[in-house]
């Protein structure tokens, strides 16, 4: 057997890291906000696969098979979803818990977590059972090198990258962006400035929501099977690649989703089991070394 480090995984792990640093930005971000972390968020990404599977047959008599056109308007169906369900979790699970403690937001997650996952399995035309992705553009290879890639690859971190792109513009450049770097800094402050909270909260939660929702179009794509449960072991090893990075900082939730993957890549080619537990030794060993994170600054925490 050769090296485990080589051209081959490096290339896997960016696009699993791709994948994860879209869910960990809704963590990251939602946590900035409202000092929240929302562990229903894997299964908004586990939505978006989902809302693709069932998108691709709609739109399908109408655009005419698997393509770009099918890809585009089946990524904005997905991001949709997610955007969707993340704006109505927000508004009826946690918002009438805003000011209530910190401990009752965080059970609710779970609880909202595992009434989605049932939902979706108990529904007669979804079920428990695994279902095959459809190929919504057809697969090619090609080589880099000593390197197999698959064209989704590119799609993966083409997609990623530009989202990734979208939101750093959105941070530092827009109004909305603004409210947002206010609002988690001085809540009281940003709404004496006339900043609406609850709004600027709604849009933080409908920005993860999308990109979760890509996210799962994505992981739908690239690992052809989706379940109702699969957004539970993602949704976890992208919210540690937030604590890796920092959780509340933007590019530390998109370095530590990267370095998940590549760990988790090059774990995985020596033993598969090793793969998945990797994300949480390195949880372990963030929370002893470090425990603000790669690029997390050292703050008071304010209750």
């Amino acid at each position: 057997m050769g090296s485990i480090i080589n051209a081959q995984q490096i290339i896997n792990g960016l696009q699993l890291g791709s994948i994860y640093a879209l869910i960990a930005l809704g963590y990251t971000m939602v946590y900035g906000i409202v000092r929240l972390i929302n562990f229903a968020h894997g299964d908004f990404y586990m939505i978006g696969a989902y809302a693709a599977y069932g998108a691709f047959f709609l739109f399908n008599a109408v655009l005419g098979g698997a393509g770009g056109p099918m890809a585009v308007a089946t990524l904005l169906f997905a991001m949709l979803a997610g955007l969707s369900i993340a704006a109505l979790t927000n508004r009826f699970a946690y918002r009438p818990l805003r000011y209530k403690p910190k401990l009752s937001s965080l059970i609710t997650a779970i609880g909202v977590s595992m009434f989605i996952e049932y939902v979706f399995s108990a529904t007669p035309f979804i079920g428990a059972s695994f279902r095959a992705f459809p190929a919504i553009i057809p697969q090619s290879l090609f080589k880099i090198g000593s390197a197999t890639v698959s064209n989704y690859v590119v799609i993966d971190l083409a997609v990623a990258g530009t989202l990734m792109i979208g939101l750093t513009v959105l941070v530092k450049w827009t109004k909305l962006g603004k409210a947002m770097r206010a609002v988690s800094q001085d809540k009281d402050a940003a709404r004496l400035m006339g900043i609406d909270i609850e709004k600027v909260i709604s849009a933080t939660f409908m920005i993860g929501g999308a990109f979760a929702g890509a996210a799962g179009l994505l992981a739908g794509m690239t690992y052809p099977r989706i379940f109702p449960y699969m957004g539970i072991l993602p949704g976890l090893k992208a919210f540690i690649a937030a604590v890796l990075g920092g959780i509340g900082n933007i590019p530390g939730a998109m370095l530590g989703a990267y370095i998940m993957g590549l760990a988790e890549t090059f774990a995985s080619a020596y033993n598969s089991l090793l793969g998945e537990g990797i994300a949480f030794a390195i949880l372990i060993l963030v929370l002893l070394v470090r425990p603000r994170g790669l690029l997390g600054e050292k703050t008071a925490d304010k209750i």
